[in-house]
Parts: structure tokens; C-alpha cells; sequence
């Protein structure tokens, strides 16, 4: 489960995320990454992590039990991410039948190509 200042839950913080983020595409997820350049857009408690899991995923118990998922594959990065991180978690159709530890591997992967892109620029 993530903690409270773990999550992102404001709409205009998905938004940045979305469109300035770097963007990396798996089988069943897409993360978008994104390390802010002003210090007031950052929250103390470490990196932000946000799920958008919509309706081609499945009905609502599909689509909850796949955030339950995310969520868990997603408390790894707490640690392992700088902590002005943001990321967006995109749920793709596939990820309801995904199990946990490949949704978790196909995270950590896209984050950490994410990292490294974003790093390239700098």
C-alpha cells in the first residue's frame, strides 16, 4: 500500500505528469515519469506515484483489483526513486489477467528506462 504522501491526487498533477513526463510503454503498463524542475511543485514524504486504471481494463471489480496490484507493485519505488519523483501508472487490458510479480517487473522496467532517459537530457 502507499502511504498518504506517497500518491498523487490531484488532477492538475496528473496532468503535468502526462504532458511533461517521459513516457515508456511495457505490455500492460505505461509509466510516465517526471522530476520536477521547481522546488514548490515537489511534497515532502519522498516520490508520488498516481494510477489511472480506466474501463477498457474491465468492470469495476476488475479495475479495483488491478489498482490493488499496481499499488502493491508500485511500493518498491518508494524506495528506489529519488524522492522529487512524480510518477503516472497507466493500466493497459492486459494487466487484469497480469499477475503481481509481472506487473511489478514490467514497472520497475519502464521507471528505470524512464530514469535513464531522463537523465540523457540532463
Amino acid at each position: 500500500m502507499l502511504a498518504p504522501p506517497n500518491r498523487i491526487t490531484r488532477r492538475s498533477d496528473f496532468t503535468r505528469t502526462l504532458k511533461n513526463g517521459v513516457r515508456v510503454g511495457r505490455r500492460d503498463v505505461v509509466a510516465h515519469v517526471l522530476v520536477p524542475e521547481s522546488p514548490d511543485f515537489v511534497t515532502h514524504g519522498g516520490p508520488r506515484i498516481g494510477l489511472i486504471v480506466g474501463k477498457s481494463v474491465g468492470n469495476s471489480v476488475v479495475r479495483h483489483a488491478v489498482a490493488r496490484r499496481l499499488r502493491a507493485a508500485a511500493r518498491p519505488l518508494v524506495d528506489r526513486c529519488d524522492p522529487s519523483t512524480m510518477v503516472v501508472v497507466r493500466a493497459l487490458p492486459g494487466s487484469a489477467t497480469c499477475l503481481e510479480p509481472e506487473l511489478e517487473r514490467q514497472l520497475t522496467a519502464a521507471v528505470a528506462k524512464a530514469e535513464r532517459r531522463l537523465e540523457s537530457t540532463v
